[in-house]
């Protein structure tokens, strides 16, 4: 897998990183929702969580909000999601 930067920087040499393994299912995984603070981005993560409760059994959801599109999640914010949950997804609003 190759990671580019979605900072509109030039990549001086593309990362490999290797893709992790799926899992076999997602029942009694914990979900962390990584919300870009856009308008509708909390709507979004609204829906995964119903989808990802009621079609695949995720055990629970952990959520989370930038203070702004343009910058990252700060560290804390990222470690946070990283010990809580199994998987995370970022949004996007608009």
């Amino acid at each position: 897998m190759i990671v580019l930067s979605p900072e509109g920087k030039a990549p001086t040499a593309a990362a490999r990183v290797p893709a992790l393994p799926r899992f076999p299912d997602l029942r009694g995984k914990v979900v962390g929702l990584l919300d870009n603070s856009k308008p509708n981005a909390d709507k979004l993560g609204e829906r995964f969580e119903q989808l990802l409760r009621q079609q695949y059994g995720v055990a629970g959801v952990v959520k989370r909000r930038k203070l702004t599109a343009q910058q990252g999640a700060p560290k804390q914010v990222l470690d946070e999601l990283a010990a809580q949950a199994d998987f995370v997804l970022s949004g996007l609003g608009d």
